[in-house]
């Protein structure tokens, strides 16, 4: 039976010189991009915090196959999250990847009573 590895890949950024209008535009939907939001999907979850300041933290759930794969888990959302801000005409600098696989992570106290469980 194959099973994947759970991969949590943040991308974080600077925008570099958004119009006025980009400005405005990412400011009027900035609810649905709460910075203290930690969620991690598929598709990405964007955050930031405009206009106090430029950064931005995009969080994907990816898979590996094994622990090989997660830098390859890594490039991808790195590639997501750079093809959104493109496709959107916003300008991007400094960006920077991290990749952790939840394989890895060791069980906290309640983690470990509820796999004891299982």
């Amino acid at each position: 039976m194959w099973m994947s590895r759970a991969v949590r890949v943040t991308v974080r950024g600077s925008f570099d010189g958004l119009s006025e209008a980009q400005m405005a535009s990412l400011v009027a939907v900035a609810g649905e991009h709460d910075f203290m939001n930690t969620q991690y999907t598929a598709e990405g979850y964007l955050a930031y915090d405009l206009p106090g300041r430029p950064f931005f933290t995009f969080r994907f759930a990816e898979e590996a196959a094994d622990a090989d794969e997660v830098p390859q888990a890594a490039v991808r959302a790195q590639i997501k999250a750079e093809e959104w801000m493109a496709e959107r005409g916003y300008p991007i600098k400094n960006v920077t990847v991290q990749a952790v696989d939840m394989a890895e992570v060791p069980l906290g106290k309640r983690g470990r009573r509820e796999a004891s469980r299982q």
